[in-house]
């Protein structure tokens, strides 16, 4: 019998999240990531709402409105600087930079453009403003185990490492 999405399910997903007005794939997951259904879970419920009742091998695509989970743009949140005013570290466009407000709360910039004179960072989520498509592909479906559910996911089992192939390092 092949297992559905419910609550209390342990399930796989691979996904991909594309630009739905230029067919841009922003996002793919290198990794399957694991929940339980149900369960507090980093996927929107919209996602989740739909995923329920599907089986290992289906595909959906959920469109979102990113406004709805980040809120609109904020053109207060991009700076732009001379060059020389950045460390090396951060010359480089795709690079996180963490920054704390006065309050001492950080925000994720990234930088976005760079040229011989400026750089651009931008503090507001990549997908802002976006309308997009998440399309995931079920990969297992299963019971939940006791600890699955309490954690709410993937429970990481530590390395089975035989000590016997192990030689001391020299040095």
């Amino acid at each position: 019998m092949t297992e559905t999405i419910k609550d209390d399910k342990f399930v796989e997903l691979s996904y991909k999240v594309i630009d739905k007005k230029t067919g841009e794939k922003l996002i793919a997951v290198e990794y399957p990531i694991g929940y339980v259904h149900g369960q507090d879970c980093a996927l929107d419920t919209s996602v989740t709402s739909e995923l329920k009742g599907k089986k290992a091998g289906d595909v959906i695509e959920v469109p979102i409105d990113c406004n709805t989970l980040y809120g609109p743009r904020d053109e207060t949140l991009v700076f732009t600087d001379k060059i020389e005013n950045v460390p090396e570290e951060f010359r480089e466009v795709g690079t996180t930079i963490t920054m704390e407000n006065e309050k001492g709360e950080p925000r994720n910039f990234i930088v976005t453009r760079m040229d011989d004179e400026t750089l651009t960072v931008d503090g507001n989520n990549p997908l802002c403003g976006r309308f997009v498509i998440f399309k995931l592909e079920v990969l297992t479906v299963r019971d939940a185990t006791d600890e699955e559910i309490e954690y709410g996911g993937a429970i990481e089992a530590e390395p089975d490492i035989d000590t016997s192939l192990t030689r001391p390092i020299d040095g």
